[in-house]
């Protein structure tokens, strides 16, 4: 096969169409295709398709077109239309979708046909070797394979974003949704969505049509997935029923896929045939025997880092979800287990796996294990979608062969649509007169009117769930004015005592006239699921263990009132860290205490990932307190020793991460600095815990809590330096001399641009002028600074003396800089995103460049971010610092000396590593190097004076590097470095500098 690819993909023009064709079919029927027979007879060569035409291949509801080389504009459109209408001819006599590709051998394109117009869905370029690259995209548009296993690669190869299989889904469904959008019913369901999440999320959520038709995508594959999962045969059942869960109604399993807002889909024309499409995709894989929870995989992949980070949505790897299970579930066959943020279901796969082996060895039967699994592991997230892949995650965690045993009984899956946090009901009495009051009072944003539920109701979960699905049912049954159904059968089914009929009668008119008034979709879903976790914080009915990662969302993210509320809970249980540090607080130590106080009972455990952050940095110092005071019901917890993971590479999260572990206690104990250091690398983020293992080194050992005592007494002296915003207006570079020649001291300059410019400044044109010389001045940034040197100075248009900013009026009285100065404003007046600053504002914002002037003598800079600190020292009395770096003044040449050893050490960046914040790897660098405790130099200390004369001789050493000006100045800075390495002094230097500062 990998001859044959190699004719395939390498372009010849000795080669005839025919030729490419005969390979090409001999390829898909040589390659793992897995095709059906009836696949095998069509994968013809010029097939008839009417007309005298002929299509070059065909598998099954695939059309290609070959041509020998499509890098020839006029050729490539010309068989597009040919393409056009083979696949449109095929729809028309088959009535299936079909898809187009069109190659020649090289070059791979796929299309769906919109409106009798191809459209380019997903094309790759081939490069010898990449046979198997051919095969997964190919296997994806044609999908016909079986029996896939369902890992986490196979699953983002071939469903994530990147595929070929998700790039014809998401083409067809967005077509489906471009075609159908002002259908009524689309509308609503559109709308209801949008308000859902608006309500849940605030501004976090981003209303688009793009994140709606995700969603759906995402949704009906997993409701489809869970089908699969009890092995029912996809094709026999209608898309409709696929997405309404009547088989599972039938099965007697309960609250896994149920209509909502993604089931639009079947209500428009060809949406049934884009769901069993789908569906035939889906049913490509071997659901039966799943080891992790691979719909996160799919929903990272799918929905794109920034909304996950926008919503504070970090998915945990699945090595770390069993390792925490494990360390805190001891009694799996005991413990009612709870994750209030459960995402797509991670900790309650691994939770239920460790139910299962433990009611295996106990000899449990099939029936007494599930309904223990599902009494003692419980979920629940405030988000739609993911509650959806959370219910299906827990399906395959318990496995088919469990499910479909004939010995099981009537399943509730006990993941529930609510907010943990219960943000919306502070201070609202739930419980009134033995009933459960829903209040619906948003101003018709959801309802208007009270739904009430008696409380001995909820302690069956099951029957109460069966109840709520009965009177949803019954209720969007009816037509809207007919009379009211009666309830008596449903009633005696479930056993519903007669002292309680009254109450779920008045409900259920309540809900008949939400149906009538067009308002039914939202409440049957909102009964079904907030009633469980309310009902779940009350004393009697909270959980022995709370696991999970909950959500990681910074203040400065929320939206205004939910700042305001977090504010208020976190003031009225000691969390609030003060305004000067607000933005630098998260949702997720409000979340462990809240949580806590809700749903865990006393003596009940806990084991929660959380930002690093919650183990060392001083804006966490309430929540490591572990007494919360009245606002928290007197809650106090016991902290045992957390997890330190921030050295642990590849990094799996935004953030650096950490564990906390403790108890819900009597009295408080702090968090201890004793911790568990993680370290290792990874082959994968996501691997197995068995393979993840064999990589990580756990070490006892302790965390630095980062605050004003453990900090260097250099921390206030170092500033970040100005910034040149929009660099249009500053950053210049020197003209030639006109043929006139110029005045004595002027210089003539332009505007120097840069490819990093981003709009609208990047689009203005450049400014030209002869300036008067003394404006005109070097400076540095964070590209020209090395390790014991700096490179040569850019240039910059700064209206200012050797002792301060000039202001107008002293700008006036210099011609040149006048021109240039007022160029510039009209430039900043007329592309400002707002009023409030003016430009020479923006030049001195938070006084960056005033406190520079007069420049001293001498001045110390590092870079602001970057892989390694990176000190020189700046002599040049003219120079400015930009904000790339930090500077400080020095007093003497031995104190620069003594500083630029220290923090060009290796081991200081290694110190201050994790305080930093990142993102592949930490590198934002600011002031945390500071958080190590550097001391002032000292010259009576001979340690000191021993590593300035270090220092002075590592200057002379780097200062005969000769820089490459066209190689990156960070590979420029890492054959410093690796210079520096190679010598005695720079050995030594790192020796000295990690005995002073261990």
């Amino acid at each position: 096969m990998l001859e044959l690819f190699s004719r395939i993909a390498r372009r010849n023009d000795k080669r005839t169409e025919s030729e490419i064709q005969a390979d090409v079919r001999q390829f898909i029927l040589s390659a793992p295709f897995e095709l059906e027979d009836d696949d095998v007879r069509i994968v013809n060569l010029e097939a008839q398709v009417g007309d005298g035409k002929r299509i070059d291949v065909e598998v099954g509801s695939t059309v290609i077109e070959v041509k020998r080389d499509l890098r020839r504009e006029k050729a490539k459109r010309e068989a597009e239309e040919q393409l056009a209408d083979y696949v449109a001819r095929r729809m028309t006599q088959t009535g299936l979708r079909y898809v187009g590709v069109l190659t020649d051998g090289t070059e791979w394109i796929c299309y769906n046909l919109v409106d009798d117009r191809l459209h380019l869905v997903s094309a790759i370029t081939l490069v010898a070797g990449e046979v198997e690259r051919l095969v997964v995209w190919l296997e994806g548009v044609l999908a016909t394979a079986h029996d896939i296993a369902p890992t986490a690669q196979n699953i983002e190869m071939r469903l994530g974003a990147g595929s070929s299989s998700y790039a014809l889904d998401r083409a067809t469904l967005s077509s489906l949704y471009e075609r159908n959008k002002t259908n009524p019913s689309v509308i609503m369901k559109r709308t209801l969505w949008a308000r859902l999440l608006t309500s849940a999320l605030g501004t976090q959520f981003e209303d688009t049509d793009d994140l709606f038709i995700e969603h759906t995508l995402l949704v009906n594959s997993a409701e489809i997935i869970a089908h699969a999962v009890l092995g029912l045969h996809l094709e026999s059942i209608s898309p409709a029923a696929l997405l309404a869960g009547d088989k599972f109604d039938e099965s007697g399993i309960y609250g896994v896929v149920e209509p909502d807002f993604f089931d639009w889909v079947v209500e428009v024309e060809e949406g049934d045939t884009f769901v069993r499409t789908l569906a035939k995709r889906l049913a490509r894989f071997d659901w039966s025997a799943v080891e992790q929870d691979v719909l996160k995989v799919l929903y990272e992949s799918v929905i794109g880092a920034e909304t996950r980070k926008r919503l504070g949505e970090y998915y945990t790897p699945d090595w770390l979800a069993h390792v925490i299970v494990a360390e805190t579930v001891t009694d799996p066959l005991e413990s009612r287990v709870l994750d209030a943020a459960c995402g797509s279901g991670t900790f309650l796969f691994h939770a239920i796996r460790k139910y299962v082996a433990a009611a295996e060895s106990a000899g449990i039967g099939i029936r007494e294990m599930i309904d223990g699994i599902t009494k003692h592991v419980v979920g629940m997230d405030l988000h739609p979608v993911a509650v959806t892949l959370a219910r299906v995650t827990y399906l395959l965690a318990i496995g088919r062969e469990r499910l479909t045993d004939e010995d099981r009984g009537v399943i509730q899956i006990p993941v529930y649509l609510g907010d943990s946090l219960q943000f919306q009901e502070q201070g609202v009495d739930l419980w009134s007169a033995g009933n459960l009051v829903i209040r619906a009072d948003d101003e018709r944003e959801l309802f208007d009117s009270e739904l009430r539920f008696p409380d001995a109701l909820l302690e069956d979960a099951a029957r109460f769930d069966l109840l709520a699905n009965e009177m949803a049912n019954k209720a969007a049954g009816r037509k809207a004015g007919d009379p009211i159904p009666s309830l008596n059968p449903v009633f005696n089914r479930l056993a519903i005592p007669e002292q309680h009929r009254a109450v779920i009668n008045g409900t259920f008119k309540t809900m008949c006239r939400l149906h009538d008034e067009g308002r039914d979709h939202i409440w049957g879903y909102y009964v079904r699921n907030l009633a469980r976790p309310l009902w779940m914080s009350r004393p009697g009915n909270r959980v022995d263990v709370l696991i999970g990662n909950p959500p990681w969302l910074a203040y400065r993210h929320m939206p205004a009132n939910m700042q305001a509320t977090f504010r208020k809970m976190s003031e009225a249980r000691g969390l609030w860290a003060g305004a000067e540090i607000a933005t630098h607080q998260d949702l997720a130590g409000l979340f462990v205490v809240r949580a806590s106080e809700l749903y865990l009972r006393k003596d009940g455990k806990f084991g929660l990932v959380l930002p690093n952050a919650a183990i060392d940095r001083d804006h966490y110092d309430g929540f490591r307190r572990g007494h919360y005071g009245d606002g928290a019901g007197g809650l106090a917890l016991s902290f045992g020793p957390s997890w330190d993971l921030r050295r642990i590479r590849p990094h799996f999260f935004p953030r650096a991460a950490s564990v906390v572990f403790g108890t819900r206690s009597e009295v408080s104990r702090p968090m201890p600095e004793e911790a568990e250091i993680w370290s290792g690398r990874l082959r994968t983020p996501n691997s197995h815990w068995e393979e993840a293992r064999l990589s990580l080194v756990r070490a006892d050992g302790k965390v630095r809590r980062v605050g004003q005592i453990t900090k260097s007494p250099y921390a206030p002296a170092f500033t970040q330096g100005a910034t040149f915003t929009p660099r249009v207006a500053f950053v210049v570079e020197k003209q030639e001399v006109s043929p006139l020649g110029r005045v004595q001291g002027t210089v003539a300059v332009k505007s120097s641009r840069s490819v990093q410019e981003k709009k609208p400044w990047k689009d203005s044109p450049a400014i030209e002028g002869v300036i008067e010389s003394e404006f005109v001045r070097p400076y540095f940034t964070g590209d020209n600074v090395f390790p014991y040197r700096v490179g040569n100075p850019l240039l910059s248009v700064i209206p200012c003396s050797a002792r301060e900013l000039l202001d107008q009026s002293q700008i006036e009285m210099h011609p040149g800089l006048h021109q240039w100065w007022s160029r510039a404003v009209e430039l900043w007046d007329s592309n400002r995103s707002s009023d409030r600053m003016t430009l020479a504002d923006r030049l001195d914002y938070q006084t960056t460049l005033s406190k520079q002037l007069p420049i001293p003598p001498l001045r110390v800079v590092y870079n602001r971010a970057g892989m390694h600190v990176a000190a020189a020292k700046i002599d040049n009395r003219r120079a400015i610092v930009a904000n790339g770096l930090y500077w400080a003044a020095v007093h003497s040449v031995q104190e620069a000396d003594y500083l630029c050893a220290v923090l060009n050490a290796p081991v200081t960046t290694e110190l201050a590593r994790p305080f930093m914040s990142y993102g592949k790897d930490e590198r934002d660098i600011h002031k945390h190097v500071w958080e190590v405790p550097i001391p002032l130099y000292d010259a009576n200390n001979e340690i000191h004076r021993t590593l300035s004369r270090l220092g002075s001789a590592a200057e002379s050493i780097v200062a005969g590097f000769a820089i490459d000006r066209d190689l990156h100045f960070a590979a420029t800075r890492r054959h410093i470095r690796e210079l520096l390495d190679s010598t005695d002094e720079g050995r030594e230097i790192n020796e000295i500098v990690f005995e002073l500062l261990s």
